[in-house]
C-alpha cells in the first residue's frame, strides 16, 4: 500500500491490522457513510468556484474545472492544476484549470473537498511547504485527517482491487 509511505510505524501497523482482519473498508465506511453529488464536471466547476470565492477571492479565475478519468493514482495524481499560457494580441494569458481523478466520482464528499481544496491552494502557493498546507488548513480545518483518510481510501480500493483480480499482493502492497 503505496499511499501510506510516509506515515510512523506504530499508524502502519494498525492499518495493516485492519487490512488483515478485513476491516478496512468497514473503518471508511463508518467514518464516511455518505456519497456526494458532484457527479458532473459542471456541478464540480459549480462546486470548486463556491469554495474561491469563500477562501480565495483574490486568486486567478478558474476557466475549467473538471473530472479526468487519464489521472491515475499509479501516478499520484488525485487532483491536478495547470496554468495554460496562450499569446493574444501582443499580450500573455494564462488560463487555470483544475482537473480530479475520476474515481472521487464515487468517493465520500469530505475527499472530494479535501482534493479541491489542495488543488485551490496551489493557485496561491506552487510548492508543498508551509504556507500550502496552512492555506488548506484555512479552507479545511481537518485536512490533514482528511488526507490520511483519503489515502487509507485508496489503500483499501487497491486491496479490494487486487483481491477480486485473484492476485496476492505484491510486496510493495504488503509493506504498506
Amino acid at each position: 500500500m503505496r499511499f501510506l509511505g510516509g506515515y510512523p510505524p506504530n499508524v502502519l501497523d494498525q492499518v495493516r491490522a485492519m487490512a488483515a482482519a478485513g476491516k478496512l473498508g468497514e473503518h471508511i465506511a463508518r467514518r464516511y457513510p455518505q456519497r456526494h453529488t458532484v457527479q458532473t464536471d459542471r456541478a464540480l466547476y459549480d462546486y470548486t468556484t463556491e469554495l474561491k470565492q469563500e477562501y480565495l477571492r483574490s486568486a486567478p479565475p478558474l476557466h475549467k474545472v473538471g473530472y479526468d478519468a487519464r489521472l491515475d493514482t499509479a501516478q499520484h495524481a488525485l487532483g491536478l492544476h495547470t496554468a495554460i499560457s496562450r499569446v493574444q494580441g501582443g499580450k500573455l494569458k494564462a488560463k487555470k484549470e483544475i482537473r480530479v481523478a475520476s474515481l472521487f466520482k464515487d468517493a465520500p464528499p469530505e475527499f472530494l473537498r479535501m482534493i479541491v481544496v489542495h488543488e485551490l491552494a496551489h493557485l496561491k502557493e506552487s510548492d508543498h511547504n508551509k504556507a500550502f498546507y496552512r492555506l488548506c488548513e484555512h479552507m479545511e480545518p481537518q485536512y490533514h485527517q482528511l488526507e490520511f483518510d483519503t489515502r487509507l481510501y485508496l489503500a483499501w480500493r487497491e486491496l479490494e482491487a487486487a483481491q477480486s483480480k485473484g492476485a496476492t499482493p505484491s510486496p510493495a502492497q504488503s509493506q504498506l
